[in-house]
């Protein structure tokens, strides 16, 4: 954290979570029932107005976007290279198959839960010059 008060740190998390300064202002700050909508957005305003406090919504906003891609994109290329690895070894079908199913999971393509919701069935089949060292 910089040099914020507990209430602007408080404010720019809310900010970057809601992506709302009035409501970010509302959790963030003791507001009470009877404030008025416009008090309130012209508080949120001033705050996103001061320098150290917009620095640090877009420093959070940046570890939000970071974050987001190593959750997708970077997992899907892991889970990717792991698979091609394991095709290259004479044993390593089971271990491209743990790769191919993880990529399904992340991407949601599993019926996991059968009880509850429509989902798609992933067949692996292995083809080819990957087969024959099977």
């Amino acid at each position: 954290m910089s040099d914020l008060t507990v209430k602007q740190e408080g404010f720019a998390l809310a900010y970057v979570e809601t992506g709302n300064a009035s409501e970010a202002y509302r959790r963030s700050h003791d507001v009470g029932a009877d404030t008025k909508p416009e008090t309130v957005w012209s508080e949120a305003s001033r705050l996103l107005a001061n320098p150290k406090v917009s620095a640090r919504v877009k420093e959070l906003q940046q570890e939000a976007r970071d974050l987001t891609m190593v959750s997708i994109g970077t997992l899907t290329q892991e889970l990717e290279e792991a698979r091609a690895h394991a095709m290259k070894d004479e044993k390593g079908a089971s271990a491209a198959v743990s790769a191919i199913m993880g990529k399904a999971k992340l991407h949601k393509l599993l019926d996991e839960d059968k009880a509850g919701g429509v989902g798609v069935s992933v067949q692996v089949v292995i083809a080819g010059r990957d087969a024959s060292i099977l």
